[in-house]
């Protein structure tokens, strides 16, 4: 794994006002992410007292449920690639930075731009199904009982997945500039 912390604001230097404005943007999804688990978690423990309680369980939970679990992933995905998060085997990628930074450097770039490129193509599909839940008036539920709209759900994957695509790209860039760099070794 790569030290991040001079990129990432860390003691070695402080970041610029966009690097840290793009870290809060980053980090506040994530931690909307956070807070949907929670209301997750809620809805989760009000249907099992419904089911205990009262006999039935709750409208809309394992819709819910669904497009929420969905919906955090997404949320937090930018955040697990900007702090070099994601799970992977770096066997291989350690054994290549040991013998050349350069080598593993451009490797963990061509990741990145792949990341990026699939999250794009993502972000894309995302995004004809959102136009396709706003033009249809799509909704899930129940009509008469309980109905929520989709639209908010698909808009809040569409905007974690284009910040996750985004984030993939800036890393790309970063491990990029370690290849062309002078000294050819991590900074």
């Amino acid at each position: 794994m790569i030290d991040t912390s001079a990129t990432e604001g860390g003691p070695a230097r402080k970041r610029p006002a966009l690097a840290r404005a793009w870290a809060a943007v980053v980090d506040g999804l994530a931690a909307l992410g956070t807070l949907m688990i929670a209301g997750l978690m809620l809805v989760v423990v009000a249907d099992i007292l419904a089911r205990n309680i009262m006999g039935g369980s709750l409208p809309l939970v394992a819709e819910l449920g669904a497009l929420m679990v969905v919906m955090i992933v997404f949320l937090q995905l930018a955040t697990t690639v900007r702090l070099d998060r994601l799970a992977r085997t770096d066997v291989l990628l350690s054994a290549i930075r040991n013998a050349s930074p350069r080598a593993g450097a451009l490797l963990e770039a061509l990741f990145c731009a792949a990341g990026a490129a699939l999250s794009a193509l993502i972000a894309r599909q995302t995004y004809t199904i959102l136009l396709r839940d706003l033009s249809a008036g799509e909704f899930i539920g129940v009509t008469g009982v309980l109905t929520v709209p989709t639209w908010p759900f698909r808009l809040m994957i569409l905007v974690g997945i284009t910040v996750a695509a985004l984030q993939f790209a800036l890393r790309c860039l970063g491990q990029l500039g370690l290849v062309v760099s002078p000294a050819g070794r991590l900074r």
